[in-house]
């Protein structure tokens, strides 16, 4: 027979349900998750290993938030959740268009393992979402609605998104190996030499990237003329 201890025990699990633990709850586990794949790489994310990170059993993880499709939905969305909380720093529309753009820029490669994990599973779309959300109300404020508000976010997200890609790709490629261009042979005699020199080097990304987004920027923001804007 069962003391009155033993049979209180056993009512707290049934109560949990099976593979829960009290005070587990989704953040905790997606908060964990972010943390296991920002430090040991978007491969190190398995149920098992994170179920151990937690000190619960898998099947806790399913539980709480599915499978790993599930899991890792819910990682980038909240990941992008939390990016999209930094203030938005500016006086002018264009200012603060720029910044929106430059936190994206910057979030998916300060967060590398979390871009290359929403990449390789088609979310990173999500990972964005609030800021690329931010950013057309700062265009709406600018006046920029309708087509135009679209054009001018697909250019600006296109502007970002091909450097964030950029950047990837060099975390890959050998030092050595990294060039604009390998144009070359007697094809490419008529170029100045100092072109092809310059070609054959590789190019300072981020820098290019604030001079390119400035551009597009401001062909798709109309210049703010108040006289705030001047003060």
């Amino acid at each position: 027979m069962k003391t009155s201890q033993e049979s209180a025990s056993a009512e707290v699990v049934v109560s949990h349900g099976p593979g829960r633990r009290a005070g587990l709850d989704a953040n905790e586990i997606l908060d964990q998750a972010i943390a296991l794949v920002e430090s040991k790489g978007s491969t190190a994310l398995t149920m098992r290993r994170l179920a151990a990170e937690l000190g619960v059993a898998t099947t806790s993880i399913y539980w709480h938030v599915g499978n790993r499709s599930d899991l890792i939905t819910a990682l980038v969305t909240r990941h992008g959740e939390r990016l999209a909380q930094m203030p938005i720093e500016g006086t002018t529309a264009r200012e603060r268009i720029l910044a929106v753009a430059r936190m994206i820029w910057s979030s998916a490669i300060d967060h590398r393992e979390v871009t290359r994990l929403a990449a390789a599973y088609g979310a990173s779309s999500l990972h964005a979402r609030q800021l690329e959300l931010a950013m057309a109300r700062e265009l709406q404020e600018a006046a920029v609605v309708g087509t135009a508000a679209r054009d001018a976010m697909r250019a600006i997200t296109a502007c970002v998104g091909g450097f964030i890609v950029a950047v990837l790709i060099d975390d890959l490629t050998p030092s050595s190996l990294r060039r604009t261009s390998v144009l070359g042979g007697a094809e490419a005699n008529d170029l100045d030499p100092s072109t092809l020199t310059a070609l054959s080097e590789s190019a300072d990304l981020p820098t290019l990237f604030d001079t390119t987004l400035r551009a597009v920027v401001a062909s798709v923001v109309p210049a703010d003329l108040s006289a705030n804007a001047y003060l």
